[in-house]
């Protein structure tokens, strides 16, 4: 499988827990994908919202890797992702990958969107 030409950065600072790790990986196996793909767009009930979905990484997109699991972000998401941690949760709300954002002001109930903290000088 050939990617093109994709940054690979080690100092992209996400974080992915050995559960979500292992949980992507049989996931990815089961579906013949290569992987999570993560970014940030307009929407949700706090401003931003997550679009997470599997496949394989685009051109461009970054790359992170845990235990071979793999998430690629994309690259116009990175200011809003970087320190982040991807979790997998399974609880009475439900299973799945959840983000944990220390670039959040605040959340939405359903964790899906979020409002970035105002940029520090602002």
């Amino acid at each position: 499988m050939t990617f093109g030409l994709l940054l690979c950065r080690m100092d992209l600072m996400i974080e992915i827990s050995e559960i979500a790790a292992r949980h992507l990986r049989e996931l990815a196996a089961e579906k013949g994908s290569g992987g999570l793909r993560l970014g940030v767009e307009k929407g949700g009930c706090a401003g931003l919202q997550y679009a997470m979905n599997l496949g394989d990484p685009r051109e461009g997109d970054l790359l992170v890797e845990r235990d071979g699991a793999v998430v690629s972000v994309d690259p116009g998401s990175v200011g809003h992702l970087e320190g982040c941690t991807i979790d997998y949760v399974d609880d009475l709300t439900g299973a799945g990958f959840r983000i944990v954002n220390p670039k959040a002001s605040r959340s939405c109930g359903c964790g899906t969107s979020f409002e970035p903290a105002p940029a520090r000088g602002s």
